[in-house]
């Protein structure tokens, strides 16, 4: 079953990537700012995700959250970002993975500098994510930071850290030396997206403002790409058709936080720290 679309935001904004914008993402890796709804659209999803926090737990990288949320399945079947989506993959799209990445006010944690697809057990490059500000992205607050073309030449030695401030689930980082001052910093305002490959090296500082900083992850990809470690991982079509069927189907969330999008979702997340640990 394919998600349904939500058409209202193209109708009012009808922003897509260029040519031009196109030739930046595959030249530099990475693309923003798309706009892809208001900053008063994006406070409504903000206040839909600190309201069910406060009665759920934090939802700082709990995978998947559209398969609990309503907000984040909004989110991640917006036509404006699927038609940007769409202009980097082609028109046959699975959304394979998700999460809210959030960071405390004066907090220390941090991502280090590291490649997505060095531990995410796919066989091919077909994917792309999309960051969603909810709110101001700044690098006060810890915005990401890329460094541009760095995935023209694949994959580089990583390191894991464990280090108990690194956001990433074994603290993974590129081996080699980063030269800052080669990097661009990807500040955005609430309701704005950036788009990056996975293998452009990327980190994001800790969030030195008093306000939390608030992003949704969103992994998409093509559906001829396959998982190397497991047949049980899935996916959702939002876009085209899968003919290849490399990814197990998900059921829609049609309310939050469901009891059987609860099991539903506990089981891809465990099979992803599985493919995590592997890699």
């Amino acid at each position: 079953m394919m998600m349904k679309t939500d058409t209202t935001e193209r109708k009012a904004i009808n922003q897509q990537l260029s040519q031009a914008d196109q030739q930046q993402y595959r030249h530099d890796g990475y693309f923003f700012p798309l706009r892809i709804f208001s900053t008063k659209k994006a406070a409504d999803h903000r206040e839909q995700l600190e309201n069910l926090e406060a009665v759920y737990g934090p939802m700082h990288y709990k995978i998947k959250p559209y398969l609990l949320m309503k907000s984040a399945a909004e989110i991640a079947n917006n036509s404006v970002l699927l038609d940007a989506v769409e202009s980097i993959l082609g028109p046959d799209i699975l959304l394979w993975d998700s999460a809210y990445i959030i960071k405390e006010p004066n907090n220390t944690k941090y991502v280090s500098w590291h490649q997505d697809l060095t531990y995410w057990g796919l066989d091919g490059d077909e994917l792309v994510t999309a960051w969603v500000a909810l709110s101001t992205v700044t690098s006060q607050n810890g915005c990401m930071k890329m460094l541009p073309g760095s995935h023209h030449k694949g994959k580089h030695q990583h390191r894991s850290t464990y280090s108990k401030d690194n956001i990433l689930h074994r603290g993974q980082e590129l081996s080699a030396e980063i030269d800052e001052e080669q990097t661009v910093s990807v500040e955005l305002e609430a309701g704005e997206v950036s788009f990056h490959h996975g293998w452009v090296a990327h980190a994001s500082h800790p969030n030195f403002s008093a306000e939390r900083r608030i992003g949704l992850s969103l992994q998409y990809l093509a559906p001829r790409v396959r998982q190397k470690h497991t047949d049980h991982e899935s996916a959702t079509l939002v876009r085209g058709e899968d003919r290849y069927r490399n990814f197990l189907p998900e059921p829609l969330c049609e309310e939050d936080f469901a009891p059987e999008m609860l099991s539903f979702q506990a089981e891809a997340e465990r099979l992803k720290h599985e493919v995590y640990d592997t890699n």
